[in-house]
């Protein structure tokens, strides 16, 4: 493993390493790293504090990016080193940094075969951190929210919370219109996997985040096109799939917390309310499915919110870290000092 000087800094570095799916495939990652030691006060006005303990890191944080996405956000990796945690993020394959040219971008035909590339990440990061291995939290975006999810679903006892932006938890609606979908996809995914559906294309969440439309955030339109990638067939049997199982409940025993802008708006024409909501996503039946996630989940609606609501307007986004801020000390240090001094007894 070796780590070189990444595209977003100095403060930040990468490595790529392959991993081999349940299927036998090698598929490619690469890991993204900022240290706690490296971390500068964020300077946008979020709340921070000290690490928990005052001796260094409480542990480390792993981020997993959107479909059609990438790690580009150095504001949401300086809170959390400034919080005390060692960031981590994974582009996963297909994705970013680990797109390959004879590979469909986005592509995954199991959302399971993520696993391996989220376990080769995680024992990186046990392997990267000096001294006592504090807690471990399995952060995710979007698809990656319901990456992360499942992912912890499958490996209890692994990550000690989970925090999700915004997941891809259902389709729009609700189940019956995903059972409809899904049966009508089935057929071609099984048999042609890799063909591209027609849908329609909307650019609506790029032109609200991207500073070459009417957002602030300097994007890579390589590794994050305006329209995205392809749907393809076999992926959205997989989506689907994952959406069935969370459907059904999880059972994570860990806390979880789920933020989410507190509107969406959808439609096939622009509307200046998308630059206040989530113009991806149902925000009304993700906070359903959100509740069958696990035993303690915490729910925090972000006024003006957009479909990342770390991306959000600097008002917006600096609600959104304040309440991130008092969900990391109500759960993870306070259950944190509770687990220690449990073992300590």
């Amino acid at each position: 493993m070796e780590w070189t000087h990444d595209i977003l800094g100095k403060d930040f570095q990468s490595c790529g390493f392959d991993a081999a799916g349940p299927d036998g495939v090698l598929r490619h990652a690469t890991l993204i790293r900022h240290r706690t030691e490296t971390a500068a006060r964020p300077e946008s006005g979020q709340p921070v504090t000290a690490p928990g303990n005052g001796t260094g890191p409480d542990g480390a944080v792993l981020f997993l990016h959107g479909w059609s996405d990438y790690f580009f956000n150095t504001e949401l990796a300086r809170f959390w080193a400034a919080q005390g945690y060692d960031f981590y993020a994974l582009d996963m394959h297909n994705h970013g940094r680990s797109l390959q040219s004879d590979n469909p971008g986005g592509y995954v035909a199991d959302l399971s075969y993520y696993d391996a590339e989220i376990n080769g990440a995680m024992d990186l990061i046990r392997a990267d951190r000096p001294g006592p291995p504090g807690s471990l939290t399995l952060m995710g975006h979007s698809t990656g929210g319901l990456v992360a999810a499942l992912w912890a679903s499958r490996h209890p006892g692994e990550i000690q919370s989970l925090v999700l932006d915004s997941p891809w938890l259902e389709m729009h609606g609700n189940s019956l219109v995903r059972r409809a979908a899904q049966a009508m996809v089935a057929p071609l995914a099984k048999l042609r996997p890799e063909t591209v559906l027609r849908l329609p294309e909307r650019g609506f969440y790029f032109r609200s985040i991207s500073s070459t439309a009417e957002g602030e955030w300097a994007l890579d339109e390589k590794y994050r096109p305006p329209l995205a990638f392809p749907v393809r067939a076999g992926w959205l049997s997989a989506v689907f799939a994952g959406h069935s199982q969370v459907s059904r409940g999880l059972n994570l025993e860990i806390p979880v917390l789920v933020l989410t802008s507190a509107a969406s708006a959808n439609g096939m024409v622009w509307q200046e309310s998308m630059r206040r909501s989530d113009a991806v996503l149902d925000v009304g039946i993700i906070a359903l499915r959100a509740m069958a996630l696990g035993r303690t989940v915490t729910l925090e609606r972000i006024d003006g919110g957009l479909h990342d609501v770390f991306l959000s307007a600097p008002a917006v986004r600096k609600d959104a870290y304040a309440r991130l801020a008092r969900w990391i000390s109500g759960y993870m240090r306070y259950g944190a000092t509770d687990h220690q001094q449990e073992g300590d007894a």
